[in-house]
């Protein structure tokens, strides 16, 4: 019998990190409009960089979703509706994240299976109208 060898994509033959994080900021736009339509890209820009710090708190893609809002958050005091966003750093996001990820969920009213479906929805759409540059955002 011969060897099988399993391979995980991500991390391994591919950093979906910038994919990933340019999915979740598509979809915050979809799902909180009024936050994120104003931000310009110098601002995604900071968040896509941030997410590259915090994504190893990510579990499933949906949560990409949650940290971009919350990275928001932080950068603008004017629009945070969460409690743990007042003096939190991405450090902080790092260290506390499984106790961070329930209160903002249950702060922003969110459901797990709707962010599961609309991060999924937005990257499927952008593989399916724009795959060169889906595919340039994947190093």
């Amino acid at each position: 019998m011969g060897d099988l060898y399993a391979l995980d994509f991500d991390g391994v033959l591919c950093d979906s990190c910038g994919e990933s994080s340019l999915s979740a900021v598509k979809a915050a736009k979809v799902r909180w409009p009024s936050l994120f339509n104003g931000v310009d890209s110098s601002l995604e820009d900071w968040i896509v960089d941030q997410m590259h710090v915090v994504r190893p708190v990510v579990e499933t893609g949906y949560e990409n979703l949650l940290l971009v809002r919350l990275l928001l958050e932080l950068r603008i005091s004017s629009i945070r509706t969460s409690s743990v966003a007042e003096g939190l750093t991405v450090e902080g996001i790092l260290e506390n994240w499984a106790k961070i990820k329930p209160i903002i969920m249950a702060e922003w009213n969110e459901d797990r299976d709707f962010l599961i479906d609309l991060f999924g929805k937005v990257r499927d759409e952008w593989m399916d109208n724009d795959l060169a540059t889906w595919i340039g955002a994947n190093r």
